[in-house]
């Protein structure tokens, strides 16, 4: 039983810094895609808490982003073609919704952060959400579009309601 995240981890922050690209070069553009990398990782191991989660919902498959694209106002470009299609199955909206959350949110992202010690994914280690809970200005000036809050309000008030609530009642509660 597959119960790897990444793909669609991969998918979902390729989705977002998409979305909202990175202000700069080649090195912007890699502080950007970190940064979503680390929201996206907290937010689907939030959202799929144990490998049972994350093995249904790789069987299942994630919805994919026409909701998303939707509520960003970039379903109008038509239709993708099969290669670019193929990878955006693997979106999850939900765990977009909450990225994005967590990413103009910082207090809510160190709690979304602290919400995981103790889970099946967790190694315990909050350094490896650096670039989401402590950003450096190369950071916040990289993904300035990715991080503000007004711009993301479209994709964070989707499943708002449903991150709060996971962070009040905790991941194995709320499966």
């Amino acid at each position: 039983m597959l119960t790897d995240l990444s793909h669609l981890i991969a998918a979902t922050a390729r989705w977002l810094t998409g979305a909202y690209p990175a202000s700069g070069g080649a090195l912007a553009t890699a502080r950007c895609e970190a940064q979503a990398r680390q929201a996206v990782t907290v937010a689907a191991w939030l959202r799929y808490p144990t490998e049972i989660d994350a093995a249904l919902v790789t069987m299942a498959g994630p919805g994919g982003a026409g909701r998303l694209d939707w509520a960003t106002g970039a379903d109008g470009a038509g239709e993708p073609a099969a290669a670019e299609w193929a990878w955006r199955t693997w979106v999850d909206e939900v765990v977009a919704s909450w990225a994005a959350g967590l990413l103009a949110d910082p207090a809510l992202a160190g709690r979304a952060v602290g919400a995981l010690a103790g889970s099946e994914h967790s190694s315990g280690r909050p350094e490896e959400f650096r670039r989401l809970l402590a950003p450096d200005e190369g950071d916040r000036g990289a993904a300035a579009l990715l991080r503000h809050p007004d711009l993301l309000a479209p994709v964070t008030a989707l499943h708002h309601a449903e991150l709060l609530d996971r962070l009040t009642t905790g991941p194995a509660l709320a499966a």
